[in-house]
């Protein structure tokens, strides 16, 4: 079996997720109509947020290449804990801030399903497919029930976003999602639609719904910048001493307490403790963002590609026996692995690879629904 991806994402997310474009591509493609014309240009993207789409969605890949090399080397199974620890929640508070406007109109279901369902339905079915070569496993059924490898993050945010209208009405959304992700440690839920990582995953959504530009603007400060160096500093110490004391299954959201052999009453604790630690790192990972355009800035937009195609490679090099040499599992292999790992993913995430795969990425499903007038709502 493919090991568990907590990712990203992704993106993203992701991110993406990455998360999924802030534009669907048929729209993109389109002649622009006259009233979305006479509107005005359209919106140029945020340099910062596509800067930090891409720098998570490297984060995810890392983290990945990592796995393999976490047995025999502490320092790898730190830098694994640490990042973990905060690369999922930035991924997806970015997709919560971004999902603000979804209100559930039939262009924005549109979206949903073109952007979410349609790619879940396709790699979940490409992941099996691949999975049941690269694993021994001829026998694995396709189950769309049953999120496999990365396919997760496109599940989980297809039920946040059908949920956001919720969110955004309700008075204490934080609080309400922080108590639900509580109440999810308690007791094994199941793996249907990876409803346990949806649930424990929730308040970072729900926190990116109730963020405003300002708020980002705050850690982007330079005593922000300037203190997130201690910070990451000590919470990478932190982490070289846990590693062996601890298991880090607890920052991938995706077991109960009881099946992390922990008491019941520990899963609301590390809930609201890992929701702390996340967000201090988020924020510190934030602030070294830049805000300006660099040359990654625009694969910023790409990070879905390089999430869900990056997977293959990943599950590829164990199986063609990469890490098999014993140079790998030291630091020159950790830190070759690590730039290799980066590399793939930045070339996944170009515009090239992009036309190349966006039929199964972001495919255009205009054939399937009925095309709506908007002067309709007006005559109803």
């Amino acid at each position: 079996m493919p090991h568990r991806d907590t990712t990203t994402v992704t993106a993203g997310d992701t991110s993406t997720v990455a998360p999924p474009p802030e534009r669907p591509p048929s729209e993109s493609r389109a002649t622009p109509s006259p009233t979305r014309a006479a509107a005005g240009p359209a919106k140029q993207r945020d340099a910062f947020f596509d800067n930090a789409k891409y720098l998570t969605i490297v984060l995810v890949a890392a983290g990945h290449a990592w796995e393999p090399l976490r047995d025999g080397s502490r320092a790898a199974s730190a830098l694994y804990m640490l990042v973990y620890a905060f690369h999922m929640p930035a991924f997806i508070i970015i997709s919560g801030y971004f999902s603000r406007s979804w209100d559930g109109s039939p262009e924005r279901i549109r979206r949903l399903v073109t952007q979410l369902v349609v790619p879940y339905v396709v790699f979940e079915t490409a992941y099996t497919l691949y999975t049941r070569w690269t694993d021994s496993a001829p026998d694995r059924p396709i189950s769309l029930l049953d999120p496999l490898y990365l396919t997760w993050f496109l599940a989980a945010l297809f039920i946040w976003r059908l949920t956001t209208p919720l969110w955004r009405t309700l008075r204490w959304p934080l609080p309400v999602a922080l108590a639900i992700a509580a109440l999810a440690t308690v007791a094994p839920i199941g793996d249907d639609l990876a409803l346990q990582r949806t649930l424990q995953f929730l308040p970072y959504f729900v926190l990116g719904l109730c963020l405003k530009p300002e708020h980002f603007r705050l850690v982007r400060r330079r005593r922000v910048r300037l203190l997130a160096v201690p910070v990451f500093a000590g919470a990478l110490g932190v982490a070289y001493w846990a590693v062996p004391r601890m298991t880090g299954a607890w920052f991938f959201h995706d077991d109960s307490a009881v099946e992390l052999g922990a008491p019941a009453w520990a899963g609301p604790v590390m809930t609201l403790a890992l929701f702390g630690c996340s967000l201090l790192l988020v924020a510190c990972f934030l602030s070294w963002v830049p805000g300006r355009r660099t040359w990654f800035t625009a694969l910023g937009a790409g990070t879905l590609y390089g999430y869900l195609l990056h997977g293959f490679v990943a599950q590829g090099a164990k199986f063609w026996g990469w890490y098999g040499p014993a140079w790998v599992h030291g630091p020159l292999g950790e830190i070759t692995v690590t730039v290799v790992a980066a590399t793939v993913v930045t070339v996944l995430c170009t515009p090239p690879v992009r036309r190349v795969f966006r039929f199964a990425v972001e495919p255009r499903t205009d054939w399937a629904f009925r095309r709506t007038d908007a002067a309709e709502p007006a005559r109803g």
